[in-house]
């Protein structure tokens, strides 16, 4: 049986497609709002704003942790801020603050992921520096947050070698919209009966150009070519921004943009 061939991609009893249509359309507009305000706050900074996206389990905290360590080993390097997404705790913002990181913490209650109106609440409350990292850690769960913008740069996918090679092909939306892949762990993939080749081909037949790192946060394999990927995109973010402010500043003052303020409203999940 197969519950997701209809124009809505799912079914819900006694709704008709149409409408499914009509309330997804209606949610998303209504996200893709807050998401715009914050991609004009991030963009008005040059911040470079990454949404982290896997299932539980993936190691995505203990990757953030790691990569947050080796930035601030490094002499010069970018400020950077984290969002931390769950239902509930604030045990992976506590963990983020220990490496000395400014974190705020989200809990979704029910919610099964990060929205717009959300995280523009939680960028209010962490003071992003000029010219800075943004990562947000999503909640656990490969399916909602695919459809939800949050203003950010990307999305980046973080998947383990434990889950199999088949997660692309089982979770297509997610890593079709996904710029990246982090394919961690590969640490275990000696012990593992795993095909790692398999693993990006798989994600490629979902997603022909996304890029695939092979990395362990554990032992540090493969983090550099993800900090280097990081960089460039952080320096291009900052080209393009600085591309978009010459016309203006060649023919008068440059607007200044009032602070971005978020309503109170709530998403529906």
């Amino acid at each position: 049986m197969h519950f997701g061939q209809g124009p809505a991609g799912t079914e819900v009893p006694g709704m008709s497609q149409e409408r499914l249509i009509a309330l997804e359309t209606d949610i998303l507009a209504k996200n893709d709002r807050y998401a715009e305000g914050n991609r004009r706050v991030l963009g008005n900074l040059g911040a470079f704003a990454v949404n982290l996206v896997s299932s539980p389990g993936s190691g995505k905290t203990t990757l953030l942790c790691k990569t947050i360590e080796m930035l601030n080993a490094r002499a010069g390097d970018a400020p950077l801020a984290v969002i931390e997404g769950d239902q509930q705790t604030a045990n992976d913002a506590e963990r983020i603050r220990a490496t000395g990181a400014r974190a705020v913490q989200v809990n979704t209650g029910k919610g099964c992921h990060l929205d717009g109106h959300m995280v523009g609440h939680a960028m209010e409350h962490l003071e992003i520096d000029p010219a800075s990292y943004l990562f947000i850690e999503n909640v656990g769960n490969l399916v909602c947050p695919a459809g939800f913008d949050l203003g950010e740069d990307c999305k980046v996918a973080i998947l383990s070698v434990t889950e199999g090679e088949d997660k692309p092909l089982k979770y297509p939306d997610m890593f079709t919209v996904s710029e990246i892949a982090l394919l961690n762990k590969v640490d275990l993939a000696p012990h593992c009966d795993v095909d790692l080749d398999l693993y990006e081909a798989n994600l490629r037949r979902v997603n022909p150009g996304i890029r695939v790192l092979r990395l362990s946060a554990r032992t540090g394999e493969g983090m550099q070519d993800w900090l280097d990927w990081l960089d460039q995109r952080l320096k291009a973010k900052q080209q393009s921004v600085q591309a978009a402010e010459t016309p203006a500043t060649e023919t008068g003052p440059t607007e200044t943009r009032s602070t971005e303020t978020f309503p109170t409203e709530t998403l529906g999940a």
